[in-house]
């Protein structure tokens, strides 16, 4: 009878009020709510800006932009219909790609730039 009381003294807490398992589980869950919110804005939301950029800039296209898709492949816009682009890649060479393999707009002298400033 004595060891039965000795372990319920031992679990209940200092008040002498009964552990309430809804506090403790509430208390472990705070920390998983943290590491959500902090991955949310580490990597999530830029993802989500980064993808509207892009799909601005998709809706933006016009004809004589110069573009690199996804393959790497630079061209000037001369054709647009709905989900096609027509590229031409050298005179009188034209590509038919989707618009959604378009990654970005080029400007000449973008890579030269970038390589002056890693030397």
């Amino acid at each position: 009878m004595t060891s039965v009381l000795f372990s319920l003294a031992q679990s209940a807490p200092a008040g002498g009020a009964p552990a309430s398992p809804f506090g403790q589980g509430l208390q472990s869950f705070v920390p998983i709510l943290l590491i959500f919110g902090v991955l949310f804005l580490l990597v999530i939301r830029p993802q989500q800006k980064k993808a509207k950029q892009l799909q601005q800039m998709l809706s933006e296209l016009k004809a004589g932009d110069v573009v690199v898709t996804q393959g790497g492949i630079i061209g000037k816009i001369t054709g647009i219909r709905d989900i096609e682009v027509t590229l031409e890649v050298q005179q009188g060479v034209r590509l038919k790609v989707l618009r959604s393999a378009i990654t970005n707009k080029h400007t000449p002298g973008e890579a030269a730039k970038t390589d002056a400033k890693a030397s």
